[in-house]
């Protein structure tokens, strides 16, 4: 479909497209096999200025939306979910300081960032606080003009790879959600450590892994925002970030699919090539729809942040829900067309299906991102809306 993209942006969607099958589809099998964190494609992702895309002008960035974040990460997850979160993790970590950050941090932070000479983390899952994000008990102490962190953050993408770390913490546990904060952490700071590497199913060229602040001493300048509002910047951030969830998905998706068309042509059973049988057919166009269904709704939705919309959550959430539920049903049926070819790690298409299942977990599960569809629903039917 035509989905009227901009020269500018279709420039960026070529180049992404090229990188990722040039500088990443040959080694993400490698790195997948090794868990380890891809620094070579990193750095090479920089030289690119894809690190720039998503942040402002003024802070040496090259001025794109959600628009641009969406599309690139959408390509480069074609060739691996794992590699592109490098540069969606980093998104998720920054957009706290884009979204409430005063101007010192914004010109501190970003132009690190924009030149991907450092990578970002978002710390707010805990052992005990995952969907319950209300739960954190990492806290936040004020002594003099310093704050001290003590608590653990568990499954953070970049973690242990990231420069800035951006924290949610309790400065007031007695008031719940309503007395958390925000702050940015950086890499080397006093009582910053680092627990297990967790080894993942999918995603394992991305970095996984606790972030551990025992009696981490930060500067008092390192508070985003105000006292209080952590809670707040957290939901922001997850509604800016879930259409980059949504692109991973995505992308995970449509390459998989690539790789069963082509598959699908070349086999040949019964003296014929297994895409001229009417239920492999039925297969590839149910898988072709369902794509181009999640590139509508998610497209859309990058537009609809991009032009300064208010509320956005339930089509956000609607995004994550849709891509992450389209792209296990994808490599799923990516794999049955494969057969038993497809269950092998000689073939591509079981890891794009290890990789497709956190698309339904992080960054709130898809249970979850019902209960934020149906209250927005129940609210816009009550208000008439």
């Amino acid at each position: 479909m035509n989905y009227f993209l901009t020269e500018e942006q279709l420039a960026y969607q070529q180049l992404a497209r090229e990188f990722a099958r040039g500088a990443i589809a040959p080694v993400a099998a490698e790195y997948d096999q090794k868990a380890e964190f891809p620094w070579p494609v990193v750095e090479e992702m920089a030289r690119m200025d894809f690190f720039r895309l998503w942040i402002p002008p003024e802070y040496e960035g090259l001025g794109g939306g959600i628009m641009e974040l969406v599309l690139v990460t959408e390509e480069l997850s074609k060739a691996c979910g794992g590699i592109s979160l490098a540069l969606a993790g980093t998104a998720l970590g920054a957009f706290p300081i884009l979204i409430s950050g005063n101007d010192e941090q914004k010109k501190k932070y970003l132009p690190v960032l924009a030149s991907g000479k450092g990578l970002a983390a978002f710390c707010l899952t805990e052992p005990e606080a995952g969907s319950d994000a209300g739960a954190i008990q990492t806290t936040a102490r004020l002594e003099g003009d310093h704050y001290i962190l003590n608590g653990t953050k568990h499954f953070i993408t970049n973690g242990g790879v990231a420069k800035y770390y951006t924290v949610i913490a309790s400065t007031d546990p007695s008031r719940g959600t309503r007395g958390a904060s925000a702050f940015i952490v950086e890499e080397g700071s006093e009582g910053l450590t680092f627990g297990k590497k967790e080894d993942k199913m999918g995603i394992r060229a991305s970095a996984t892994c606790e972030v551990v602040f025992q009696d981490c001493k930060i500067p008092r300048a390192n508070l985003i925002g105000r006292e209080g509002q952590g809670f707040m910047v957290a939901m922001k951030t997850l509604d800016k970030s879930r259409p980059g969830v949504a692109a991973q998905a995505l992308g995970i998706a449509q390459g998989a699919f690539d790789h069963a068309v082509r598959y699908a042509r070349t086999r040949h059973q019964f003296g014929q090539s297994i895409a001229s049988f009417q239920a492999i057919q039925f297969m590839l166009a149910d898988m072709a729809t369902e794509i181009e269904a999640v590139r509508a709704l998610l497209y859309n939705t990058a537009r609809m942040i991009d032009a300064g919309e208010k509320d956005f959550g339930r089509e956000s959430a609607m995004c994550k829900v849709l891509a992450g539920d389209v792209a296990m049903r994808v490599t799923t049926d990516a794999v049955q067309i494969f057969g038993g070819y497809g269950y092998m790690r000689d073939y591509p298409v079981e890891k794009y299906m290890r990789d497709a299942k956190i698309t339904q977990i992080y960054e709130g599960t898809n249970q979850i991102q019902r209960n934020v569809i149906a209250r927005h629903v129940i609210k816009d039917s009550a208000s008439g809306a």
